[in-house]
């Protein structure tokens, strides 16, 4: 997807891609992608990817196989030394010194080393619970509360984010595997909240997050999973971000089969919006 969009902007040459699936690697991208033609830029293993970056010499490196930083850190690595700036969808890069702030100080001596950037973004976080509040703030004279909700139609979304969502579990699988890093749902409350933060300049005392599964009512069904009634059909996850005491940014996800979806923003402050 990113790859097809990259193309359709029309000012990306792309040079090569790395991957892991054997289905993948050996093919060029313009084939992988779907295009029936080759673009000349072959998709190699990821432990060739150092030859492919000293041979390209790309500009941008478009990084999205991870969400936790410590996993895909080396990755990362090999592209900045490389000389090549970063874009990455990990959620826990778009606010790294909340989870790994040891690896952010060295992942910022690096890239100052070598001349690059690197940013963590997306759609969430990078975007709903975080820059487009902090825009709409722009015209604030007073920010009391900021409240973001997001509602997703989880029916609608791949196979890999129903799974990673728990969807057709039983509420103790689901909390168990959670336990076990097995199902993570959304990642990324807290990195919201802290980035929201630094974006008003205002300093989080404290931050909280959660998710519970919400369980359907009926029997449901998506593309991928059969939902008996009382299993998962979702989740609803939350972060609060405290200041002296009190709540000042609250963000609420819920994300769930047949669900609405639609997002809403509500400032109170001079002037309330929503």
């Amino acid at each position: 997807m990113i790859a097809k969009l990259a193309l359709r902007r029309g000012y990306y040459e792309i040079v090569g891609g790395v991957e892991i699936d054997p289905g993948k690697i050996g093919r060029d991208i313009g084939e992988v992608i779907g295009l029936g033609r080759s673009i000349g830029a072959p998709v190699v293993n990821d432990r060739d990817a150092e030859d492919l970056l000293k041979r390209t010499k790309p500009d941008v490196v478009i990084q999205s196989t991870g969400t936790f930083l410590d996993k895909i850190y080396g990755q990362i690595v090999k592209a900045v030394v490389a000389g090549a700036n970063i874009v990455s969808t990990s959620e826990t890069l778009a606010y790294p010194w909340y989870r790994y702030p040891e690896l952010s100080i060295m992942l910022d001596a690096l890239a100052k080393k070598h001349g690059v950037r690197i940013i963590g973004t997306g759609v969430n976080p990078g975007f709903i619970f975080d820059t487009l509040p902090a825009l709409l703030t722009a015209v604030h004279s007073e920010i009391k509360k900021i409240q973001v909700t997001r509602s997703i139609d989880a029916s609608k979304r791949r196979y890999s984010f129903q799974k990673k969502y728990g969807l057709s579990l039983t509420k103790e699988e689901f909390l168990e595997g959670m336990k076990r890093g097995e199902y993570t749902a959304h990642v990324g409350y807290t990195e919201s909240i802290l980035l929201l933060a630094d974006f008003l300049g205002v300093r989080i005392d404290r931050v909280e997050e959660g998710q519970e599964p919400i369980l359907a009512d009926k029997y449901m069904e998506t593309q991928y999973f059969k939902i008996e009634p009382g299993r998962v059909a979702g989740i609803h996850g939350w972060g609060r971000g405290y200041v002296g005491g009190e709540v000042l940014i609250s963000v609420d996800l819920y994300s769930s089969v047949n669900r609405e979806d639609y997002d809403e923003i509500i400032i109170e402050g001079e002037p309330t919006i929503k």
